[in-house]
């Protein structure tokens, strides 16, 4: 058996290194004719925040790890989304990619928790990613029997945020109650862009970390 793996960011890196096989392959990068020289069983995509040819999903299978219990937050920064709004616990999702945006058959799903810093929430991503991957790969030949149709109807979306989203305003705080701005300062610490305060004379003050007292 042979996989390829696209990841670009240090915990897909984590997850490659515990996929149990022998030929896997990794891309940094959006080179997409590689598939076609090494013509793998299966083709991952962790973290991946490019479009992939359509020819691709639809000439081998392709799946993709995202960091929401599908199909709820599909769609641009599942983790900071989910933490802006509140929620408490998330879930791994490995699905088989169609030509939809987050939409395919559900191979695995595992829930974990939002609680901590980013890094804490990463490191158990890349702990249920490497279970979820391992879990696909054992299962190749019984695809068909572990899909998992996604019910549509409870499908919310969400875009991918833009760096001018992690300023926080003046206005803000009218709005906002305190944990609004611990969260939104925790998940977009490093490697998103980080949460900053525009001062008077135009340059950026970046807030790393913050607490909430009674």
């Amino acid at each position: 058996m042979k996989v390829l793996y696209y990841g670009y960011r240090d915990w897909a890196f984590k997850i490659f290194k515990g996929i149990e096989l022998k030929n896997k392959y990794l891309s940094t990068t959006q080179d997409y004719d590689i598939i076609e020289k090494i013509e793998p069983d299966l083709v991952f995509f962790v973290g991946w925040s490019y479009k992939i040819p359509e020819h691709i999903v639809n000439n081998y299978t392709c799946v993709c790890l995202h960091p929401s219990p599908l199909p709820k937050y599909r769609g641009g920064s599942p983790i900071q989304n989910q933490i802006l709004c509140g929620e408490k616990e998330s879930a791994v999702s490995l699905f088989v990619m169609d030509e939809g945006l987050d939409t395919g058959d559900i191979l695995y799903q595992s829930n974990f928790s939002l609680d901590g810093t980013l890094s804490d929430i990463l490191d158990r991503i890349s702990i249920l990613g490497v279970r979820g991957i391992n879990h696909v790969i054992n299962n190749l030949g019984n695809l068909n029997n572990i899909r998992l149709k996604q019910d549509n109807s409870a499908a919310t979306f969400f875009k991918r945020r833009k760096q001018s989203d992690s300023e926080i305003k003046l206005s803000d705080f009218e709005e906002h109650d305190p944990e609004y701005f611990y969260n939104k300062v925790r998940c977009l610490n490093d490697p998103y862009p980080n949460a900053f305060v525009r001062c008077k004379d135009g340059r950026k003050l970046f807030i790393l970390s913050t607490r909430v007292e009674p």
